[in-house]
């Protein structure tokens, strides 16, 4: 009981988590074809047509790790389910969507049961723990209210909260009409569209329109809006769901085994193993004297992952490598697509990622100078990360700052590990605070930058480094080496970035900027990164 809500100590690497998820989607749909995505969405995606499945992050959900990857994996298991018995799969923003997604859940529940038995302990651990962040009725009003409250209760047969009068006679005539709706449509082994055609009747008997919208709030019901998990709370709701599931299956159900979840524990544990292994060979000949690894796992990226300082960014390094702009307006020139595409010698258009073969080492000034300005500079380092990824440009990433005078060169991510939330998170602990020892961390990355040979080395500082003279020589022997150093001065004014842009000048740089706007960062990257 005690491993079950202990904190783990290792985040699951992204690599191992769509190994395990490709593996048992196949092995539960029983096609090889199917293609898992990781996302940053909250709401799982699947694309029967395309034979894809895009899924929450296991951080997404409440809990320990362990519990974390219990939600996600069981709603792994119900999106398979969706892939073998659903031809549709629409979206939850309209309630028309909503509710026959709602009813599909079920039915594929139901049959895939049948063929996964063993399941049942997981669904209904995944019950008792989304219970307590799915929304309480009081606090919703109207149609959104009524919505909820025939999802909560056709699911599972109760309501969290208060429903009175005709909407909780509404919502129990809606439920026991869509259960003989679908106990009908399973015995008669019909599909989607025959669950599509009594929607409207649904609509009828909730007085909902069909079109009608819904707040954030309610088709994220099913994932956790909380970080923690009180586990007596949990015990509660696991033995609620035993009894109703006893009344519906008709079998014994140990609350104990439900809460352990032995079966899946193993097989977390070995998930961790390969996780550390991994990373072991990830980080294997980089740590040399004076360099070092975030090793706490608890922080909380999120907080440094800006989505739309990210998706700009990637658009910005898009347009540089392909030299199109890309817009998206209401107005503009009619597209004549017989004559465009008479024009070409072939009649498709594929849409590619571009890529950038260039090596290139980060090197990021955390002194306490950045210290009123740190998340915003965190972000810019992650969006810029995340457009190096996107571009499959091969990088790595180094932080430092000193602490009781001694200077810490923190390895954020290694050339040879892609880009993943594991090292946003080693990121989002390193601390800035002390002086910019720049000079001496340029020596304690010699022994990596010879191994590595980028082809670009670009520092992220304020400009003043402790000894100037030392960093001029440190600079003219990596250039001397073949690689091009550039550096990008952060001020908290512009007079302050135009001072630190005349210093950096000093520095024997092949090429440098400064910025007083953290915003900028990615697009001067990218000036720097040109030839």
């Amino acid at each position: 009981m005690r491993s079950l809500f202990s904190e783990s100590s290792l985040l699951l690497r992204t690599d191992i988590l769509l190994d395990i998820a490709t593996f048992l989607a196949r092995r539960w749909t029983g096609n090889m074809r199917i293609q898992v995505v990781l996302t940053d969405q909250k709401i799982p995606i699947t694309r029967p047509d395309k034979k894809q499945i895009f899924l929450p992050s296991p951080r997404m959900f409440p809990g320990n790790e362990l519990q974390r990857y219990r939600q996600w994996r069981v709603m792994l298991w119900y999106e398979s389910m969706r892939m073998i018995y659903c031809t549709k799969v629409l979206s939850y923003d309209h309630v028309f969507g909503f509710l026959l997604n709602t009813l599909e859940t079920k039915r594929s529940e139901i049959l895939g049961l049948s063929l996964w038995n063993g399941m049942e302990k997981e669904i209904i651990f995944y019950e008792g723990i989304s219970w307590l962040s799915r929304p309480l009725l009081n606090s919703l009003y109207g149609k959104h209210k009524v919505a909820e409250a025939f999802s909560q209760y056709f699911l599972t047969g109760s309501l969290k909260g208060e429903l009175f009068g005709n909407d909780l006679r509404r919502v129990q005539n809606a439920a026991d009409f869509a259960k003989n709706v679908l106990k009908d449509i399973i015995a008669n082994n019909q599909g989607t569209s025959s669950i599509e055609k009594h929607i409207p009747e649904i609509l009828k008997i909730l007085e909902l329109n069909a079109l009608g919208s819904f707040p954030v709030i309610t088709p994220l019901s099913k994932i956790g809006l909380g970080r923690s998990v009180d586990k007596k709370n949990l015990i509660s709701e696991i033995e609620k769901f035993v009894k109703l599931r006893n009344l519906e299956y008709k079998g014994a159900r140990n609350s104990e085994e439900i809460i352990e979840g032995r079966e899946v524990v193993a097989e977390f544990k070995a998930l961790l193993e390969e996780s550390k292994r991994s990373e072991r060979r990830g980080n294997e000949g980089l740590l040399q004297p004076g360099l070092s690894i975030p090793e706490d796992t608890s922080y909380d990226e999120s907080q440094i992952y800006d989505v739309d300082l990210i998706q700009r960014t990637k658009a910005k390094f898009k347009q540089w490598k392909t030299g199109w702009i890309e817009r998206h307006e209401e107005t503009g020139d009619e597209f004549d697509t017989e004559t465009f595409l008479e024009r070409l010698p072939k009649t498709f258009i594929a849409d590619f990622k571009v890529s950038y073969r260039s090596k290139v080492a980060i090197i990021l000034d955390h002194s306490s100078s950045i210290e009123e300005s740190e998340q915003d500079y965190k972000r810019a380092t992650v969006a810029l990360c995340e457009a190096l990824q996107f571009l499959k440009i091969r990088f790595g990433v180094y932080a430092f700052s000193t602490e009781a005078r001694q200077v810490k060169c923190w390895i954020i991510k290694p050339p040879s590990a892609p880009w993943t939330r594991l090292h946003a998170r080693r990121l989002a602990q390193v601390k800035a605070v002390g002086g910019t020892p720049l000079a001496e961390i340029y020596a304690l990355l010699e022994p990596i930058i010879r191994s590595f040979r980028p082809d670009l080395i670009a520092t992220l500082t304020d400009g003043e480094p402790s000894d100037s003279d030392a960093v001029r020589h440190m600079v003219l022997l990596y250039r001397r080496m073949g690689i091009r150093m550039v550096a990008l001065g952060l001020g908290r004014t512009l007079n302050e970035a135009v001072n630190i842009s005349q210093n950096l000048k000093f520095l024997e740089y092949e090429k440098s900027v400064a910025v007083s706007e953290l915003g900028a960062i990615p697009e001067k990257v990218i000036s720097l990164m040109q030839i």
